[in-house]
């Protein structure tokens, strides 16, 4: 499935509970969690200190952040849809969020999306994203809930 090409609130609506796609695979490494740690000023060794998290975690490697997770958001969403015709998008809220499964240091992660809800609200595009953040191999997804954008096409 190629990137989804949406030039109106018309073809937006025309995808209404169908899935929207699924980006590549992104592998999580030690460096992006220790740059995510520096940035975020969250330095709690279950994501930064390889030799404790080896001894002491169940999972015997360290984990990336949940929100270092969510922070992906807006790359894999780049990878999937491109709307033309816009003034601008704006993030309007997260519902419905849960981590699910920890992303180990050293995991493939990717973004699979459905169309949930779409409104005209006055020539503004709501859209409601069905989303879930996927690790290779594993069933249960680490990140899932829904996201809503507000499209402002020209």
């Amino acid at each position: 499935m190629g990137k989804l090409i949406i030039n109106s609130f018309e073809e937006f609506a025309s995808h209404l509970g169908e899935q929207l796609g699924v980006s590549e695979w992104l592998r999580i490494d030690q460096e992006r969690i220790n740059a995510f740690a520096d940035a975020t000023l969250d330095h709690q060794w279950i994501h930064v200190d390889v030799d404790r998290a080896g001894k002491e975690s169940p999972y015997k490697s360290t984990i990336a952040h949940g929100y270092l997770t969510l922070s992906l958001l807006p790359y894999f969403w780049g990878q999937i849809i491109q709307v033309n015709n816009l003034k601008m998008m704006v993030n309007y809220g997260m519902d419905k969020m849960r981590f699910g499964n920890p992303v180990i240091t050293g995991s493939k992660v990717r973004l699979k999306t459905t169309l949930a809800s779409i409104e005209n609200l006055r020539g503004i595009c709501k859209v409601g994203i069905d989303f879930a953040i996927e690790i290779e191999g594993q069933r249960k997804p680490a990140l899932k809930g829904l996201a809503t954008f507000l499209y402002y096409f020209k």
